[in-house]
């Protein structure tokens, strides 16, 4: 059996990875690929320029992004056949060095069609969700899907510690409203461009995410989470540049299982990027166990995502090296 791969096979899978969301859509990341060898190699580089400064001082944001990638071309990768061997944080002396990826030949998995359906179709839907309640066992099965990959998914089903994160991200929004230079740099990502950030036909009256269709906060009166949102929280034991690679492995892995089940995932991320209230969140509804990276809503929409537009994406020629 053949166990190289031309640059154009690469590629597709690299284009796959690319699908998946990122902060304001501004797709932090930089690929290089080399088939030459009987084990091609795909490397995975964070993309420093398009760091978020008033936002994501410290790339937390930026890397969940990049993990998410990385399992976008993971699943892409196991569904043509191939199967990936991931070293993260290969190199001490390249920080922006994420993963390498080496691909083995093997057998196509068994869930291709569907995975393939998931990247294809997966979209962030921040309409409102109706009111049906989304069932425990649905989202602890999300949960468990999520927290294979590294990271520890909760999914909270209490109400007392679904009320005080809901009052934390009414803190964060109050906090996050002060600073203008947040307010001038999520304005700049609306309409940035006709290959990133987000168009402003999608930026929605109310809602407030920093993941794909982030509105200014100015915009955002619910950029929380309503009482009949599932919520699932990502956190991890650390809080290193690994702990967040692999939040955003996570944040892939739910999504895609929750696309193929037709529900719709609003990544919430405000209430981590305060100080106070990412404290908070851990101590009050963590219990100190974890480093809280992201809030999850989950729900049901009454109107099809397909009739969504969708944001549009780099072309390859831009996130390839060499």
């Amino acid at each position: 059996m053949l166990t190289h791969a031309t640059r154009t096979e690469l590629a597709a899978l690299v284009g796959l990875a690319c699908r998946a969301p990122s902060v304001h859509n501004t797709q932090p990341w930089l690929w290089r690929v080399d088939g030459s060898d009987e084990q091609p190699v795909v490397e995975l580089y964070a993309d420093t320029s398009r760091r978020l400064p008033a936002a994501d001082p410290a790339g937390r944001n930026l890397l969940v992004s990049c993990g998410a990638a990385l399992h976008h071309l993971r699943v892409g990768a196991a569904a043509h056949g191939w199967q990936p061997v991931v070293d993260r944080l290969p190199d001490v002396r390249r920080p922006d060095l994420l993963a390498r990826v080496a691909l083995r030949r093997g057998e196509v998995a068994e869930t291709a069609a569907r995975d393939l359906a998931a990247i294809a179709g997966r979209v962030t839907d921040r309409r409102r969700f109706t009111s049906w309640p989304v069932p425990d066992t649905r989202l602890e099965h999300l949960a468990a899907t999520g927290s294979e990959e590294g990271a520890t998914v909760v999914a909270l089903l209490d109400l007392a510690r679904r009320h005080r994160t809901e009052l934390l991200f009414s803190r964060a929004r109050t906090r996050q409203a002060e600073d203008r230079l947040l307010h001038a740099e999520q304005r700049a990502w609306v309409d940035h461009g006709a290959r990133d950030g987000v168009p402003g036909a999608l930026v929605p009256v109310g809602g407030g995410s920093r993941f794909e269709d982030a509105p200014p906060v100015e915009a955002g009166v619910e950029a929380g989470v309503e009482s009949t949102d599932g919520v699932l929280m990502i956190g991890t034991a650390d809080d290193a540049p690994l702990d967040h690679l692999r939040a955003g492995e996570a944040l892939s892995a739910l999504w895609l299982r929750a696309t193929t089940d037709r529900l719709s995932v609003v990544p919430l991320s405000q209430v981590v990027e305060v100080p106070e209230t990412r404290a908070a969140l851990r101590h009050e509804v963590l219990d100190g166990g974890l480093h809280p990276q992201l809030v999850v809503r989950i729900g049901w929409q009454e109107i099809a995502r397909s009739t969504l537009p969708r944001t549009p994406r780099r072309d390859l020629d831009d996130v390839l090296l060499g």
